[in-house]
């Protein structure tokens, strides 16, 4: 079972890059993130004649996450991450595929720090430590995928001081996602690459791309009950290299 994310930034401009990466990856999940559409402009018709089932939680302009399934249909369990009714950010969808229980998250970046911004992000990854603790409790087979906003350690960022204040890299932020992993959790990329510089976002600006000049931000996290079953992980690098690219790469797992 190969699960996929990808921050897409924005999935009807870069439809064409998303299905060719589908036609060629043939990711069995794939999550999306920054959709940048309204809930019914979403590409449902084109990804269903790739041979992918969806469910997505659109918002116009900002944010937004889908699970794509190939040659079948996610079974919609969560389209909001609980602990804050008043919260209307579409950030967070889960559902159930082949057994296997799958988020899509879109942690919010954070940017100015400090402020209300980066507030809402530490408050956020709190509420996401909570329902992932109450998900592992289920004993479940559970796949946390997305864009965390979060740049883990130092192995993750090329050597630069030019992030030293922003959201990205603060030791909060550091520390709320250490605090999510904690014990039970695998961060199945790094679990497969040890000591690795390894990049899913290189940013547009300052020739980044060109100089490999990234970070890592796009994160699969396995509960206990499903982290024996992974067999590799990795990152499409070279689909951050195609006309028109989203500026973050896929990243991938596949379990037995």
């Amino acid at each position: 079972m190969l699960v996929a994310t990808f921050n897409i930034n924005d999935v009807n401009r870069r439809l064409d890059n998303l299905l060719e990466w589908l036609a060629s990856r043939k990711p069995d999940v794939a999550c999306l993130q920054e959709l940048k559409c309204e809930h019914k402009r979403f590409p449902a018709d084109a990804l269903s004649r790739a041979g992918y089932g969806a469910v997505w939680q659109g918002q116009r302009t900002w944010n937004g996450v889908a699970i794509l399934a190939r040659g079948a249909e996610p079974v919609l369990t969560r389209t909001a991450l609980p602990g804050d009714p008043a919260d209307r950010q579409a950030r967070y969808i889960e559902a159930a595929v082949n057994g296997v229980l799958i988020a899509s998250i879109y942690a919010p970046n954070g940017n100015p720090q400090p402020g209300p911004k980066f507030d809402y992000k530490l408050a956020w990854l709190k509420r996401l430590q909570a329902h992932a603790t109450a998900l592992r409790k289920t004993g479940a087979p559970v796949v946390l995928a997305g864009d965390y906003n979060v740049v883990p350690g130092d192995l993750d960022i090329y050597p630069t001081r030019s992030y030293d204040d922003n959201a990205l890299v603060q030791p909060e932020s550091r520390a709320a996602f250490r605090r999510l992993v904690g014990r039970s959790w695998t961060d199945a990329l790094r679990a497969r690459h040890p000591g690795a510089r390894i990049y899913t976002f290189w940013d547009y600006k300052r020739q980044r791309w060109q100089r490999d000049a990234g970070l890592r931000l796009d994160h699969l996290l396995l509960s206990p009950s499903v982290a024996g079953r992974l067999r590799d992980a990795g990152i499409d690098r070279a689909v951050r290299g195609c006309d028109g690219a989203s500026d973050h790469a896929p990243a991938w797992i596949r379990l037995a």
